[in-house]
């Protein structure tokens, strides 16, 4: 397995970070596995792991409803037209969530895309938060980040100048450095 990203600093330390978004939970494994294996070579002093926080997953499929509403998603062919193309089966989910009539598209289809692609046994936070309890990955430290569901903006004051400025910044600062490594007893 290749790790995500890996970043050496100057004193020869070494992160090492993995992005698990929406795969299957069982990746966690992987990973914690992984960053044990190369924490006990010495080849990371720490190993990140990013994935989608509780309140993220928690609101997910309302963060999805307030989209289709936005954009007054009425049906599979205003998601093509978004360059989303549903699959035979998830378009078949969605037509049984909605018949009878009682149910529109624009509610249907946020609790079929969630359940399909950021479901119970996908990567986010409960399920790397058990891991971790159990101790899959010790004695590599670790830095777990959940993203929360108050990052999703919806273009609410969105700045695309201030962040490709910021980009650009980020691009000329000099090379991170770490502090130095606790000593030893």
């Amino acid at each position: 397995h290749e790790v995500d990203h890996v970043r050496t600093f100057p004193d020869g330390r070494v992160i090492a970070l993995e992005i698990e978004w929406n795969n299957k939970d069982p990746f966690f494994d992987r990973d914690l596995e992984n960053f044990k294996r190369l924490h006990a070579e010495g080849a990371i002093s720490v190993g990140v792991i990013v994935t989608r926080g509780a309140s993220l997953q928690n609101d997910m499929v309302q963060l999805v409803r307030r989209f289709a509403a936005e954009r007054n998603l009425a049906s599979a062919d205003d998601l093509n037209a978004l360059g989303l193309t549903p699959t035979p089966r998830q378009r078949a989910d969605v037509t049984r969530r909605m018949r009878g009539g009682s149910v529109p598209f624009a509610e249907a289809w946020p609790q079929s895309f969630v359940q399909d692609k950021y479901g119970a046994a996908t990567t986010h936070w409960r399920k790397l938060e058990d891991r971790v309890h159990r101790g899959v990955g010790n004695p590599c430290p670790l830095l777990l980040i959940g993203l929360p569901s108050a990052i999703v903006t919806f273009d609410e004051h969105l700045d695309v100048g201030a962040i490709a400025e910021g980009e650009e910044e980020q691009e000329i600062l000099s090379e991170p450095t770490l502090p130095p490594p606790a000593s030893q007893p």
